[in-house]
């Protein structure tokens, strides 16, 4: 992609002569924190809070909203790394460069980022188009259209993977799929049956007509899971409803037309924040083109599972993210919280 938006990998805190020269604009701060707010999370947990100084962000975890499937917090991280990348985009949109300081304090494991603003130039057609397809975008778990994918697409979100140090590894061959397919399987099914699991899905789903600002919606869930292998070209979704009869989403075909693992080098915190970052800028590029992703976080969540589908796929590095691509004609995104409940004291 031919956008400004820098990578956000890991980097050295700000020189002296740029750190602290520009103030954070007060009358865009609720501005700011709704626009990272609008990232995806886990079960929509929006597990982020934002430390707002003179000069400064911080972005922190919010621990009270970790899932207990997730006792290292790496769901947690991916989501709030993909909080970091909205945060970017909307300082880049006011023509501020932003300047990232990853994990800037060992000693405080909440802090995960701190971003300054450094002089900018204008947005780009690319930033502005992503700019303008977040309010839109969404974690789609219905049936896509029968329509492929526009031309040039996978190769630009792969770039943009890159960009922010990770790799979007595409499966394409079929017998990579069913490989992948089996491990999801049965790997779902496992964690289906778990009762933790099951209480988080239960805390974090919510039923039509629900007043609550965060967890999954009755319109964006299924009202049962499809039995492996009975959707074709589709990798079996997690159970929101858990025979509640909430979900109001139909299932069903057309199937995705891509599939992809999202994969880092490592996987450490900050491969976790950098996944998260490479997650929600590829989600805003594909969304600007009516493009939409099914995300898979549960086969994944043990290392032991990780360790399997990186070794059967073949894969240069850990995968954090499983994703279905297609596309849809829908802009039912999910609530948010208001900026006042976000707010780190």
């Amino acid at each position: 992609m031919t956008g400004r938006i820098r990578p956000g990998a890991e980097c050295a805190p700000a020189p002296a002569h740029v750190r602290g020269n520009l103030a954070i604009p007060a009358d865009h701060v609720g501005y700011l924190i709704t626009m990272a707010a609008r990232a995806p999370s886990v079960h929509n947990t929006q597990p982020w809070r934002f430390r707002v100084g003179e000069d400064a962000i911080e972005l922190y975890a919010d621990p009270r909203r970790k899932l207990h499937t997730d006792p290292l917090g790496r769901e947690m991280l991916i989501s709030c790394g993909a909080a970091l990348f909205g945060l970017r985009l909307a300082i880049r949109s006011l023509g501020y460069q932003p300047l990232v300081e990853l994990l800037p304090d060992p000693a405080r494991l909440r802090l995960l980022a701190r971003v300054r603003l450094s002089a900018g130039t204008p947005l780009s057609d690319t930033e502005r188009r992503m700019l303008e397809a977040v309010p839109h975008r969404h974690t789609h778990r219905g049936p896509f259209a029968d329509e492929p994918l526009p031309d040039g697409l996978l190769a630009a979100l792969q770039h943009d993977a890159l960009a922010e140090g990770a790799t979007l590894a595409l499966v394409a061959r079929a017998i990579t799929y069913q490989q992948l397919t089996d491990i999801v399987s049965a790997a779902s099914r496992r964690q289906d049956l778990d009762p933790v699991a099951r209480a988080e899905i239960r805390r974090w789903t919510r039923a039509m007509g629900s007043a609550a600002r965060d967890g999954v919606p009755a319109q964006a869930f299924t009202a049962a899971a499809a039995p492996a292998g009975r959707t074709r070209g589709r990798l079996r979704q997690r159970d929101f409803d858990l025979g509640r009869e909430l979900g109001m989403l139909t299932a069903g075909p057309p199937p995705a037309a891509a599939t992809a693992a999202l994969v880092t080098a490592g996987d450490g915190r900050a491969d976790w924040l950098r996944a998260g970052q490479a997650l929600h800028r590829l989600l805003v590029y594909a969304a600007d083109r009516w493009v939409f992703a099914s995300l898979y976080t549960q086969p994944l969540e043990a290392a032991a599972i990780r360790d399997l589908v990186r070794a059967r796929l073949a894969l240069p590095g850990a995968p954090q993210m499983l994703l279905q691509l297609g596309r849809a004609r829908t802009t039912q995104a999910t609530a948010r919280r208001p900026p006042a409940e976000l707010m780190e004291p």
